[in-house]
């Protein structure tokens, strides 16, 4: 037993549930990569700073739960807690939006951490799948990540998800719903916290979780009541496009998501298997953010997707993932000549793309049969002295349990062959 355990909070990927992990990352990014979006990788910790802007002071992701420390040399930096800002940082800085073909789109992977308490499906450190669609303002862009996300959720075999929708206004409209909501909390029983919060962002008030609060907040004021125009008709057409797709979803008139960057579209995918830690996954519009940070306008829209937290909604379903043998040979050699011959041959079988093992240390046959079977393989290759005075080696179907004497230099063909 080692002196030392994952970080409360963490999680290790350990054989065999990794793989679901990376069969999910596949399945989220795939669709992704068909739809034209590079990859993008950042930093695991930014300038504090970035997060506060674009975030927003008043989250609770900044405000209680980034991870936040002072370098050596004076540098005030955070673990990143979601992926868009540094995305579109690493966008503006290597000037991706100059490059004349709008918009950017961009996926990544990567892990992210809040200091929250831990409870099933809520991590302190998670990991997620992002796309970002960066400079321009198109209901078919907002239609088209909402889209991707419900392709990649089906092609995993998940089902029993929902997708829940909404229109946060923008800089013309939001405003006047802004003060028609602080006017209705300032008459609520609320904490001085809240009431804080409600000053600085009435919006995050809307998204507090407490049984109590969310009570009072039964008869409280409407986004879409004082949507403009503008917001009206663009929120209009993301709902046909999602539709023409036969992609379902549900309005949502108090969904508004727990980051202060988004604008008009916002959606949220929640699964009712997983309690109270139901979103797997969100976005939305975020027009404003490029310019909170110091760059120009730039339209964008985007989503992140939770890993562990779809792991869940699979594991929740009882949906078993077709993964691929992490073996498909096994090879077992008798004998220090044997070591030599079955080793080259393993060698030219993973050149050839097969998946394919060997046993290593001084183990006799019936000890390497048991790694054999631990290993998954569908085959077996078995050589001891005998077997090669003749040019022979033994192959073994390990569904079948069918054995066969195949020759030395004709083994690799034959495998080949077969799993072909």
């Amino acid at each position: 037993m080692s002196t030392f355990q994952a970080p409360k909070g963490t999680y290790d990927l350990i054989p065999p549930r990794s793989a679901k992990f990376l069969a999910v990352r596949e399945a989220i990014a795939t669709p992704l990569r068909n739809s034209g979006y590079g990859y993008v990788e950042t930093p695991g910790f930014e300038n504090v700073e970035l997060f506060a802007r674009g975030v927003g002071e008043s989250t609770d992701i900044v405000s209680k739960e980034m991870y936040a420390f002072e370098t050596k040399g004076g540098d005030k930096l955070a673990l990143r807690p979601e992926g868009t800002a540094s995305v579109l940082r690493a966008a503006l800085e290597a000037n991706l939006h100059r490059q004349g073909n709008l918009p950017v789109k961009l996926w990544y992977s990567g892990s992210y951490y809040r200091y929250e308490q831990p409870q099933a499906g809520r991590y302190r450190h998670f990991s997620q799948v992002g796309a970002e669609a960066i400079g321009a303002e198109d209901p078919a862009l907002d239609a088209e990540l909402i889209i991707l996300a419900d392709q990649a959720y089906r092609s995993l075999g998940l089902r029993n998800f929902r997708i829940l929708l909404n229109s946060l206004g923008d800089k013309e409209c939001r405003p006047v719903y802004r003060e028609a909501l602080q006017t209705f909390l300032r008459g609520l029983d609320l904490d001085e916290e809240t009431l804080r919060r409600a000053d600085i962002n009435p919006l995050r008030v809307l998204d507090d979780k407490r049984p109590d609060v969310q009570k009072q907040l039964a008869d409280a004021p409407l986004l879409r009541d004082y949507l403009c125009d503008a917001c009206k008709a663009y929120h209009e057409e993301v709902r046909e496009l999602i539709t023409a797709a036969g992609v379902s979803f549900e309005d949502d008139p108090k969904l508004v998501r727990g980051l202060d960057y988004y604008t008009r579209t916002t959606f949220e995918f929640v699964h009712d298997g997983l309690g109270s830690q139901s979103a797997v996954g969100g976005g939305g519009r975020y027009d404003g953010l490029s310019e909170m940070i110091g760059g120009p306008a730039l339209p964008s829209v985007g989503w992140a997707l939770g890993v562990d937290r779809t792991v869940l909604a699979l594991e929740a379903e009882g949906v078993e993932l077709e993964l691929p043998a992490s073996t498909s040979v096994f090879a077992v050699p008798l004998g220090d000549e044997a070591r030599r011959v079955l080793f080259t041959k393993v060698t030219e079988l993973r050149k050839l793309g097969i998946a394919a093992d060997f046993s290593y240390g001084s183990k006799g046959l019936k000890g390497a049969m048991k790694n054999a079977n631990r290993s998954g393989a569908r085959y077996t290759i078995v050589a001891g002295e005998r077997d090669l005075a003749e040019g022979v080696v033994q192959l073994k179907d390990m569904q079948s349990g069918e054995q066969t004497a195949v020759g030395v230099n004709e083994i690799v063909a034959e495998l080949e062959s077969k799993l072909g």
